[in-house]
């Protein structure tokens, strides 16, 4: 660990410039308490470090936890083992690709079964209806889609030879569309108080204010629609996979978010803590942090870390932009990084090359005073959104 200065601590031994000053930009906010947290896989992000952990007292910065609210990670372990599954693993990618919507802005044309809409009904419930409803009618057919980018569904192995279903995914676009409205409810009300920000995207809200409880509460509900997301789409996965494979046991579950906000106690205060890019790292907490495409996985439990305000890293953290991988990457690379694992055989995927994230194994080892490690995962199946 290192200890930049007395309001920012840092756990990336691979921590670009740019990442490290906007980082310390973050922790001059004059409400940051006791500091930031920078992650093993922090990297530049819009306002705020994704892989950082903003503690703050009496504010919220809406662009601190992102625009996918409650984006996180899902896994199941099977009683299945690797060298009892069919050799030809393409129906499975195939049959997970037609029942889950893959890609930015494809949604589901009908609700899929009853448990799907015991989902949408338990959201209907959920303070911050209202507002989900005004800005995306639609959020009802984006309950059970992937969307793009880092996000993914896998089937993995483990040390063991035993079978993971392993998912990455958020609150779609009706979640952006709560977060961006907000960020820039932030930006004008730091606007009317002639508040002078360093980026603009540091823009906050003040605790007590309507606009405070207006954003926490679309800000819990956009994190109960991701987290239901990832079940129904781990739902589907299992009923793909029972098809094809036979009837699964379920030995182990986890379901954590690694966008958001929660109300915790640090350093002896009430604190809202935001995390971007990082996951619940809480003593004896089970969590989730996945390499990049063609990468190692892992299953971990927190260790507590007080310093580190209870976290660790989301997975292996961007190395080059989207645009840049599309640059350095060629597809030739890129299939012989993925041999032994069925994906989309696409070039819509050379900005998820594996070289454009850190190297996992570094990132782990930078966090060996956060998580331990509880299962290594080796994915045999990718399905991805282009």
């Amino acid at each position: 660990m290192e200890q930049i200065s007395k309001r920012l601590m840092n756990w990336a031994s691979i921590l670009e410039d740019a990442t490290r000053e906007q980082a310390v930009t973050t922790s001059l906010m004059p409400f940051i308490y006791p500091h930031v947290a920078l992650m093993p896989d922090a990297h530049l992000g819009k306002g705020a470090t994704v892989g950082s952990v903003i503690p703050t007292l009496g504010a919220i910065i809406p662009a601190a936890v992102g625009v996918d609210i409650g984006c996180g990670m899902m896994a199941v372990r099977t009683a299945h083992h690797g060298h009892e599954l069919p050799a030809d693993r393409r129906g499975l990618h195939a049959q997970i690709s037609t029942v889950i919507p893959l890609s930015a802005g494809k949604y589901n044309g009908a609700i899929h079964s009853d448990g799907t809409q015991a989902r949408i009904t338990a959201l209907e419930t959920v303070p911050g209806i209202d507002q989900a409803e005004a800005i995306a009618p639609n959020w009802r057919m984006q309950l059970g889609s992937l969307g793009s980018g880092n996000h993914f569904i896998e089937v993995s192995l483990d040390e063991d030879d035993q079978v993971w279903l392993f998912l990455h995914s958020g609150s779609r676009g009706v979640g952006n569309k709560l977060a961006t409205k907000h960020i820039g409810v932030a930006q004008r009300q730091c606007e009317k108080r002639f508040i002078s920000l360093p980026d603009k995207d540091l823009a906050y809200l003040v605790e007590g204010e309507p606009e405070f409880w207006s954003y926490v509460e679309a800000l819990r509900w956009a994190q109960r629609f991701a987290y239901l997301n990832r079940e129904e789409m781990m739902q589907r996965v299992i009923e793909s996979f029972e098809d094809w494979a036979g009837p699964i046991e379920r030995t182990d579950e986890i379901n954590c978010h690694h966008n958001y906000t929660a109300r915790e106690k640090h350093f002896g205060k009430e604190v809202w803590l935001s995390r971007k890019g990082a996951i619940d790292a809480g003593e004896g907490v089970r969590g989730l942090i996945p390499g990049s495409m063609g990468a190692a996985s892992y299953v971990v439990t927190g260790k507590g870390n007080r310093l580190a305000l209870n976290s660790s890293p989301h997975g292996a953290g961007r190395n080059h932009s989207r645009s840049a991988a599309k640059r350095l990457f060629t597809r030739e690379d890129l299939d012989s990084r993925m041999v032994g694992i069925e994906w989309g055989h696409s070039d819509a995927f050379l900005d998820e090359h594996p070289d454009a994230y850190k190297d996992i194994d570094t990132v782990m080892n930078d966090a060996a005073d956060l998580v331990t490690i509880d299962h290594t995962l080796r994915q045999i199946i990718n399905v991805k959104g282009d």
